[in-house]
């Protein structure tokens, strides 16, 4: 049957064993270099990797663990959700990023850091991480699990729901950072949906 659109429909090519590791070890390394570039300008962010930081700066606990365990606990929603593959590649994700954050420290000696600089390439990076991962079928864990469960469940728009833990997560952030802080890391979250909402279009890329 001929496409209505008169143009011919591209088979599906799913991607291959070596395109999701490439992804699984690129992406979580994107995100570290954001998470780093926040911990120098005492910035945060929004998601799982936000209430991370809120009990990295309230606690001082190390980073690494604390966004590793967060996480752990929304796993099993996931598996329920999303299934087994798509949980096993966002565990990957997850513990991949825990290691980098505690790792790139070591490598990367920041002298000078501008914080809007800081706010805004964190977001871009963040985003840019996310988008791997999105068209790999795999997320950060937390919120994004809870927002997909809930649109499949409710039919509650996932977007509109992680908006929401957004705005709660960063809106904590007064707990934790002074005001300065906290409106520069809403500039950060601003440029990381930015990215999400130019680049990932339903009907544009498909991730396989």
């Amino acid at each position: 049957m001929a496409s209505t659109s008169g143009q011919p429909s591209a088979a599906v090519v799913p991607h291959s064993l070596f395109e999701d590791a490439q992804a699984l070890l690129v992406a979580p390394l994107l995100v570290a270099f954001a998470v780093l570039l926040f911990q120098h300008a005492e910035l945060l962010t929004g998601g799982t990797v936000g209430i991370a930081f809120l009990v990295h700066y309230l606690a001082d606990w190390p980073f690494g663990p604390v966004v590793f365990a967060v996480n752990l606990p929304f796993y099993l929603l996931g598996v329920r959700a999303l299934g087994w593959a798509f949980t096993a590649r966002t565990f990957i994700a997850v513990g991949l990023l825990s290691v980098y954050s505690e790792v790139l420290p070591m490598l990367v000696a920041l002298e000078s850091l501008n914080r809007v600089f800081a706010a805004v390439m964190g977001g871009f990076l963040v985003g840019l991480g996310l988008l791997i991962l999105i068209r790999h079928r795999a997320s950060l864990g937390g919120i994004s699990i809870v927002a997909i469960y809930l649109q499949q469940r409710l039919q509650w728009r996932a977007g509109i729901v992680q908006g929401a833990a957004d705005v709660v997560i960063l809106g904590a952030g007064v707990f934790a950072r002074d005001p300065v802080s906290v409106a520069l890391s809403v500039l950060g979250a601003l440029a990381l949906n930015l990215v999400i909402a130019v680049n990932h279009r339903t009907g544009r890329y498909m991730g396989v």
